[in-house]
């Protein structure tokens, strides 16, 4: 029952902005900034440029908010929107070079036994090389299929698989020299 209340004040916030009504915008905002920053923070290594980025995406989402179709959930819409954003920036900003040779890291590392916190696997993943990051999250945490990404990226769909394949050796090593490193400290 609260769920369905939630939903239709959700329903009614986006009925105002549409109307342009900057109650609503704000209400919008303040309710989903902290996760889009998150999704920005993914992709962009900056807090301040990814701040940057989830204002420029709040101005795409209250622009086309008219466009917003109540097929799924408002807030994965919203989601599409910042990761699009930060694609383009990151576009925009440098060439996205995605690394085509192998890496010399073993296969079967071994499992990753992590007891890092948010921070220190978020650094992790901030140091992956751009084209390693940006598939890991679109794939990991988006949920993106190889397909789409390989469309999103204007790269083939084995790219999008090696790449994945080598970041996930690459975090492996890291977690796994952090881990190391905690140990010993």
């Amino acid at each position: 029952m609260k769920v369905i209340k939630l939903h239709q004040q959700l329903n009614t916030l986006i009925d105002l902005a549409i109307a342009k009504d900057r109650k609503a915008q704000q209400e919008i905002y303040g309710r989903f900034a902290p996760k889009m920053l998150s999704v920005c923070r993914l992709y962009i290594k900056d807090l301040q440029h990814a701040e940057d980025v989830m204002l420029t995406g709040f101005m795409k989402v209250f622009s086309n908010i008219k466009n917003f179709e109540d097929k799924g959930s408002f807030e994965g819409w919203m989601r599409r929107i910042m990761v699009n954003e930060c694609l383009d920036r990151i576009r925009t900003n440098k060439k996205i070079h995605f690394i085509d040779d192998e890496l010399e890291i073993q296969d079967g590392v071994g499992e990753i036994d992590c007891n890092l916190g948010i921070e220190e696997i978020q650094t992790a993943i901030d140091n992956l090389p751009e084209g390693y990051k940006m598939i890991f999250n679109l794939y990991a945490i988006e949920g993106y299929k190889h397909k789409e990404i390989a469309e999103m990226l204007g790269i083939n769909e084995g790219t999008s698989k090696s790449q994945l394949s080598n970041a996930r050796k690459m975090l492996q090593v890291q977690i796994n020299k952090l881990n190391e490193y905690q140990k010993w400290n």
